[in-house]
């Protein structure tokens, strides 16, 4: 058996990047990040994962008109693996793959903090 599935619930870290294809499909780059809180001890500590997502046609489309960075975003897809050369050197990644995504609306204390943040220039 073979079983290739993600499932993400995080934040965009940048803007969307929309591109269109030469062959006239569209794919849209994502940063995107999830937190994991854990305590270590009695501290409580939070730790951040970034992910390069691709999404392609119109959900891209859909994710780069209506989202930003900052917004809460849930994500299924796949793992795929980016290969390419860079000044002689093979190179390599691991991105997902969106095959399917859910907005999710932010709590009004996220949003408050989100302010709070904003009012802070960060």
């Amino acid at each position: 058996m073979n079983l290739n599935k993600v499932m993400l619930a995080g934040r965009l870290t940048r803007d969307p990047e929309l591109k269109e294809l030469p062959s006239g499909n569209s794919v849209t780059n994502l940063g995107f990040a999830t937190n994991r809180v854990f305590k270590s001890g009695n501290e409580k500590k939070e730790e951040a994962t970034f992910i390069d997502i691709k999404a392609w046609g119109v959900q891209g489309e859909q994710i780069a008109q209506y989202l930003k960075k900052g917004s809460p975003l849930f994500i299924e897809g796949r793992l795929t693996l980016e290969s390419w050369e860079s000044n002689g050197d093979k190179r390599s990644k691991l991105v997902v793959t969106m095959e399917n995504y859910k907005f999710i609306s932010e709590g009004k204390k996220d949003k408050e903090d989100k302010e709070d943040k904003d009012d802070l220039g960060f």
